[in-house]
């Protein structure tokens, strides 16, 4: 039988727009499927209209085992060896940068239809405290690995957008490692090049007017974070500290309206842009407003090259991270 995205036995975490009743729809990294199931078989559905080639790439993931990687398709098949209870995890694991993921047709997303299977299970209750990060291509885990090359050291693709599929990895990120680590459940706000002072890749606005959406005309219904997690500043690096707080302040207004009883931090830039101005700012925009965010200075945890941390820079990171969170 065909089990829609809304049953029972089906859990969806993260930013996931669901006016569609024919398919939840998400364009953000990390954005992942739950579903229970008894038997040795289930098909996942998918709908891939407007998606374009090569399309986002996933992880599979079947009752706590290894993950593997396909890309989305309209049919995956999950096969299981015994005929019992399974719990299935699928995350969305990478994607192209420069494909529209914000305004229609969306080109970068994935778009959950539901799951075929005889015996469908109510799913039992995530009770983990949750944590929303906030941030730019580092959150989102753009070049967590090298460039994928063909079988003679060629580059697999002419476009170097092509091989992101293949490099980018949001579980292999800091953000989805503190989670790890502080048993929080995430969710993701990552999309590349996006900053405080202006939009990024995908047409995805700046950081405070794409915060209330999951894209275009799309706001957001998940429940409000327990933690909420801000990295902006990479992308601002360029630009006037005084430009870079005044939006800093914008992004804050609407993250604290929208979540109040939200734990806000805030993170500096792993590049060490504005760190130590971001930090009398927050101890300044507490002052004034009667807030409690709590501020975390990253300036030195890792090399200011490469901007991009690899898997080894991002478990540095969460390991810094974790020791100084404010559980």
């Amino acid at each position: 039988m065909k089990i829609s995205y809304s049953h029972e036995s089906i859990r969806l975490t993260g930013r996931w727009d669901t006016q569609n009743e024919e398919f939840a729809t998400a364009t953000a990294t990390g954005s992942y499927i739950e579903f229970a199931f008894r038997g040795t078989c289930a098909t996942v559905l998918f709908n891939c209209d407007d998606n374009k080639y090569p399309f986002p790439h996933l992880w599979i993931q079947l009752d706590d085992g290894c993950l593997t990687e396909a890309m989305v398709d309209n049919y995956i098949r999950i096969v299981a060896k015994n005929d019992s209870e399974h719990i299935c995890r699928i995350i969305f694991k990478g994607t192209v940068e420069e494909y529209r993921r914000w305004f229609s047709p969306l080109e970068n997303k994935i778009s959950f239809c539901g799951v075929i299977t005889d015996t469908p299970v109510k799913i039992e209750e995530d009770t983990r405290k949750t944590i929303e990060f906030v941030g730019d291509s580092i959150t989102e885990g753009v070049l967590t690995d090298e460039n994928y090359y063909g079988e003679n050291g060629e580059n697999k693709f002419s476009i170097g957008q092509f091989n992101r599929v293949y490099q980018d990895d949001v579980t292999a990120t800091y953000a989805w490692l503190t989670a790890e680590k502080l048993n929080l459940r995430p969710i993701f706000m990552g999309y590349g090049a996006v900053g405080a002072t202006h939009s990024g890749m995908g047409a995805v606005p700046k950081a405070d007017e794409s915060y209330p959406f999951n894209f275009h005309n799309s706001p957001v219904t998940h429940k409000n974070a327990d933690y909420i997690l801000i990295n902006h500043g990479a992308n601002d690096r360029n630009g006037t500290v005084e430009c870079y707080l005044e939006n800093y302040k914008k992004l804050l207004d609407v993250i604290i309206q929208m979540n109040p009883e939200s734990k806000i931090i805030s993170l500096s830039a792993f590049c060490g842009a504005f760190h130590s101005e971001l930090g009398e700012f927050i101890k300044e925009y507490n002052q004034n407003n009667g807030t409690d965010i709590f501020f975390i200075d990253s300036n030195g945890w890792v090399p200011v090259e490469p901007l991009h941390p690899d898997r080894n820079g991002h478990r540095i990171i969460a390991e810094n991270l974790a020791s100084c969170f404010p559980l």
